[in-house]
Protein backbone atom coordinates (compact mmCIF):
# COMPACT_ATOMS: atom_id res chain seq x y z
CA UNK A 1 0.00 0.00 0.00
CA UNK A 2 1.27 3.54 -1.28
CA UNK A 3 -0.71 6.26 1.18
CA UNK A 4 -0.74 10.17 -0.19
CA UNK A 5 -1.01 12.77 2.78
CA UNK A 6 -4.02 15.32 3.21
CA UNK A 7 -1.23 17.80 2.12
CA UNK A 8 -0.24 16.00 -1.07
CA UNK A 9 -3.97 15.11 -1.78
CA UNK A 10 -4.88 18.52 -1.56
CA UNK A 11 -2.23 19.74 -3.88
CA UNK A 12 -2.47 16.96 -6.26
CA UNK A 13 -6.36 17.38 -6.71
CA UNK A 14 -5.25 21.74 -7.16
CA UNK A 15 -3.38 20.66 -9.94
CA UNK A 16 -5.56 18.32 -11.56
CA UNK A 17 -8.02 20.81 -11.41
CA UNK A 18 -6.04 23.73 -13.04
CA UNK A 19 -5.11 21.48 -15.79
CA UNK A 20 -8.37 20.15 -16.56
CA UNK A 21 -7.69 16.52 -15.66
CA UNK A 22 -9.81 15.98 -12.61
CA UNK A 23 -10.76 12.21 -12.56
CA UNK A 24 -7.11 11.74 -13.42
CA UNK A 25 -4.74 9.93 -11.01
CA UNK A 26 -0.96 10.17 -9.98
CA UNK A 27 1.91 7.51 -11.41
CA UNK A 28 4.51 6.54 -8.90
CA UNK A 29 7.36 5.36 -9.99
CA UNK A 30 11.03 4.39 -9.50
CA UNK A 31 13.60 4.63 -12.42
CA UNK A 32 17.64 3.80 -11.91
CA UNK A 33 19.65 6.95 -11.70
CA UNK A 34 20.16 9.62 -9.44
CA UNK A 35 23.61 9.63 -7.22
CA UNK A 36 21.96 7.01 -4.91
CA UNK A 37 20.91 4.07 -7.54
CA UNK A 38 17.44 4.53 -7.51
CA UNK A 39 15.20 7.72 -8.29
CA UNK A 40 10.97 8.60 -7.67
CA UNK A 41 9.03 9.69 -10.58
CA UNK A 42 5.76 11.29 -10.39
CA UNK A 43 3.42 12.13 -13.37
CA UNK A 44 -0.31 12.55 -14.05
CA UNK A 45 -1.58 9.67 -15.05
CA UNK A 46 -5.12 10.08 -17.26
CA UNK A 47 -5.23 6.86 -19.39
CA UNK A 48 -5.33 4.86 -16.12
CA UNK A 49 -4.73 1.16 -15.29
CA UNK A 50 -1.76 -0.44 -17.54
CA UNK A 51 -1.17 -4.00 -17.49
CA UNK A 52 -0.31 -5.69 -14.21
CA UNK A 53 -0.19 -1.72 -12.72
CA UNK A 54 -1.43 -1.81 -8.69
CA UNK A 55 -4.28 0.86 -7.95
CA UNK A 56 -4.33 2.08 -4.84
CA UNK A 57 -6.16 4.72 -3.36
CA UNK A 58 -5.28 7.24 -0.57
CA UNK A 59 -7.13 10.37 0.77
CA UNK A 60 -9.24 10.66 -2.63
CA UNK A 61 -6.32 10.38 -4.95
CA UNK A 62 -5.97 7.02 -7.23
CA UNK A 63 -2.16 6.14 -7.31
CA UNK A 64 -1.12 3.66 -10.40
CA UNK A 65 2.27 2.03 -9.37
CA UNK A 66 4.14 -0.82 -11.82
CA UNK A 67 5.05 -3.74 -10.96
CA UNK A 68 8.83 -3.65 -10.54
CA UNK A 69 8.17 -0.11 -8.70
CA UNK A 70 5.71 -1.48 -6.30
CA UNK A 71 8.66 -3.55 -4.61
CA UNK A 72 10.36 -0.37 -3.56
CA UNK A 73 7.19 1.48 -2.69
CA UNK A 74 5.62 -0.36 -0.22
CA UNK A 75 4.25 1.00 2.37
CA UNK A 76 5.56 5.20 1.11
CA UNK A 77 3.85 7.97 1.39
CA UNK A 78 3.76 10.85 -1.11
CA UNK A 79 3.78 14.31 0.93
CA UNK A 80 4.38 17.73 -0.18
CA UNK A 81 6.49 19.83 1.53
CA UNK A 82 5.93 24.12 1.33
CA UNK A 83 9.82 25.93 2.00
CA UNK A 84 10.50 29.39 1.71
CA UNK A 85 12.44 28.53 -1.68
CA UNK A 86 8.71 26.50 -2.39
CA UNK A 87 7.07 23.43 -2.62
CA UNK A 88 7.75 20.03 -3.79
CA UNK A 89 6.63 16.50 -3.52
CA UNK A 90 8.40 14.16 -1.50
CA UNK A 91 8.28 10.30 -0.91
CA UNK A 92 8.51 9.14 2.76
CA UNK A 93 10.07 5.39 1.57
CA UNK A 94 10.61 2.92 4.67
CA UNK A 95 12.52 0.55 2.49
CA UNK A 96 14.97 2.95 1.52
CA UNK A 97 18.27 2.42 3.27
CA UNK A 98 20.08 5.72 2.77
CA UNK A 99 19.07 8.88 0.50
CA UNK A 100 21.21 11.46 -1.54
CA UNK A 101 20.67 15.07 0.09
CA UNK A 102 18.33 15.97 -2.02
CA UNK A 103 16.39 13.39 -1.12
CA UNK A 104 15.29 12.24 -4.76
CA UNK A 105 17.11 9.42 -4.86
CA UNK A 106 17.73 6.22 -2.37
CA UNK A 107 19.40 3.28 -2.16
CA UNK A 108 17.56 0.02 -1.12
CA UNK A 109 19.26 -3.68 0.38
Amino acid sequence: MINVSETAAAKITELLTEENKAGSGLRVFVQGGGCSGFQYGLMIEENGQGSGDQVFESNGIKLYVDPISVRYLAGAEVDFVDTITGGAFTIKNPNATSTCGCGQSFTVD
